[in-house]
């Protein structure tokens, strides 16, 4: 009989608790609706009157554009984030993850989203320098001056798998309302396409094997070149945009996307390294075609290599052929590098 009543007394207290959890789950679904009609009627009002403020000429717009910039802020950059209308989910993550919503509603969530970013692009900056370097090392010291083909393919396996996870994380960082700009994600597409290309290449052996795999010697070293300057970009743009919240200029939420505009001295380093590394890009571009075109090498990869370059690098044929970090080329820090505290001019 005990056994019985404490089945029964079980029964009634999981009723009672999924009573207590629906109940709960309406009431606070109904105070998230009610916070999200209030946030996006506010959000409304504030860009009405910054609207008036610029069309009406007889008012000094100045310290009434700082209050509204002010509490703009607060609402896009605080708690209340959380209740005004987020962006779409791209379609990457929904060809992965399906119809879920990837947005997180508590701040501290979203910021450790931001945090795991920084740390992705840290470790794959390290990676991008010490993968190639050992790859040239054995090559001199232990497989005779000869890449095999399998590690050659598992490294450009890494970048297709460092590229969709940097994409992945930048669309989910977009729903949570980060600032990244459509051109970064589908830069990074486009390198993903280049890397999936890089694996159907056949790296040929013996005989002459350095003259056949001259390109991708070329490459490996622009690479380990490009680690380096991924390393430096993540520390000087982090560093900026410190600056940018701190300034009110960007949000908590943001991430570097494209501005290396630095302090005092740090852009006399970074500026050739990445004006460096692209001319060294290209030479390796030239080579590819001027092979192509002598008949040494005659894929459909290389073609399609260089119709890329002309497309979405508007440069030199081929100038994007091993793009495995074009985010970080010279051509977004022309375009994108600007100083707001006037230290730097662009």
């Amino acid at each position: 009989m005990e056994v019985e009543e404490e089945v029964k007394q079980i029964i009634d207290e999981v009723k009672e608790l999924h009573d207590s959890a629906a109940s709960f789950i309406s009431s606070s679904s109904q105070q998230e609706l009610s916070l999200r009609q209030k946030a996006s009627a506010v959000d409304s009002s504030i860009r009405r009157l910054h609207s008036t403020l610029v069309s009406n000429k007889n008012l000094d717009p100045k310290l009434l554009e700082e209050d509204l910039h002010r509490a703009r802020c607060m609402l896009v950059d605080g708690e209340t984030s959380s209740f005004l209308p987020s962006k779409p989910q791209g379609r990457f993550v929904r060809m992965f993850c399906g119809p879920v919503n990837v947005r997180a509603l508590r701040k501290d969530v979203q910021l450790k989203v931001k945090e795991e970013y920084n740390r992705y692009r840290d470790k794959t900056a390290l990676l991008f320098l010490f993968f190639p370097a050992t790859l040239l090392i054995l090559r001199s010291y232990y497989w005779g001056g000869c890449l095999p083909a399998f590690p050659v393919q598992l490294y450009e396996a890494w970048l297709l798998f460092l590229y969709a996870g940097l994409a992945m994380r930048e669309n989910i960082l977009r729903a949570n309302g980060s600032d990244i700009r459509p051109w970064w994600l589908y830069h990074h597409y486009c390198a993903m396409a280049m890397a999936l290309v890089s694996l159907t290449w056949e790296i040929k052996g013996q005989p002459n094997c350095v003259q056949k795999q001259r390109g991708v010697h070329l490459f490996l070293q622009w690479a380990m070149m490009q680690g380096v300057a991924m390393l430096l970009q993540n520390r000087y743009q982090r560093q900026r945009l410190y600056t940018r919240i701190a300034l009110g200029k960007a949000k908590r939420m943001d991430v570097v996307w494209g501005e290396t505009a630095g302090v005092d001295g740090q852009l006399w380093l970074l500026c050739p390294i990445l004006f460096i590394l692209q001319v060294f890009e290209a030479y390796v571009g030239l080579l590819l075609l001027r092979k192509t075109v002598t008949g040494v090498v005659n894929e459909w990869q290389v073609y399609f290599s260089h119709s890329r370059g002309i497309v979405f690098n508007g440069s030199i044929p081929g100038d994007g052929l091993w793009d495995s970090s074009g985010s970080d080329g010279s051509w977004e820090l022309h375009k994108y590098s600007r100083d707001t505290d006037g230290k730097v001019k662009s």
